[in-house]
């Protein structure tokens, strides 16, 4: 099976500060890849090349056999323009950590933005669509709520069916219950799950261990910029084989 999505010997530089260090990572078509590590270990500046929000510096990504950011024209790479790289970033949908809903827009209307104005959607169609997924996250009384009125754990939960009204073929979250007070993090995993076992492919940024364990086909270690250790979540997870991992692994836990 093609992978959809590849990175080889990804690196990301700012400045001197080598953030990434030659990353390699294949995902299947529905499979759900956890990355955890430790804070500045380069997880959501990965994430964030994926989806072209930074753009790599050496290495490359594809996403359903596309090169990303780049065109080749015989042995020469030529990165792309700015309505490529929108083209291309629709294929990815990300949750960040601190929700970026539109304060002046209701839940509604956030997840109907992306539809209407860059898939043309008619708003009709995208309405009916977004009242189902604010349903299926549990939302469905708060259509016509601003964001204000609304917990973080609701924010995240409208980010999330914003995300998914985009269709994309992958779903990338950058530890998306870290801004959360901890009473709240349970209903946005929740709906996490719930998304997984509809098949979609995810990459999630998380801390959350014990999701991680119940969801993931795999879980991957980053420290350093670099990829430790990678394996089925009862490995790396519960048997490490790498000092540094189990070294973290204690720390989370304790």
């Amino acid at each position: 099976m093609n992978p959809i999505f590849k990175a080889v010997g990804v690196r990301k530089l700012f400045g001197a500060f080598e953030a990434l260090k030659g990353i390699d990572l294949e995902v299947t078509q529905g499979e759900v890849v956890c990355i955890i590590g430790p804070s500045g270990s380069g997880k959501s500046t990965f994430l964030r090349c994926i989806n072209q929000l930074e753009t790599v510096t050496g290495g490359a990504l594809w996403i359903k056999g596309e090169l990303v950011g780049y065109r080749r024209n015989g042995n020469k790479l030529y990165e792309l323009s700015s309505g490529e790289v929108a083209r291309q970033r629709l294929a990815t949908g990300m949750v960040f950590q601190r929700f970026n809903l539109f304060p002046h827009k209701t839940a509604l209307e956030n997840v109907i933005e992306g539809p209407v104005q860059v898939l043309k959607q008619a708003r009709r169609e995208a309405e009916g669509t977004a009242r189902k997924l604010l349903a299926r996250v549990g939302l469905q009384d708060k259509c016509d709520a601003y964001p204000i009125t609304l917990s973080g754990g609701q924010q995240q939960r409208v980010a999330i069916a914003r995300a998914l009204a985009m269709q994309p073929a992958l779903l990338l979250f950058d530890e998306p219950t870290s801004a959360l007070d901890p009473e709240l993090v349970g209903e946005v995993l929740a709906v996490m799950r719930d998304v997984a076992r509809t098949g979609i492919t995810m990459i999630v940024v998380t801390h959350e261990l014990g999701f991680a364990r119940e969801v993931a086909n795999r879980v991957l270690f980053m420290d350093r910029g670099m990829v430790v250790e990678s394996g089925p979540p009862e490995q790396v997870l519960v048997n490490p084989t790498e000092p540094r991992t189990r070294e973290f692994i204690s720390a989370v836990l304790r």
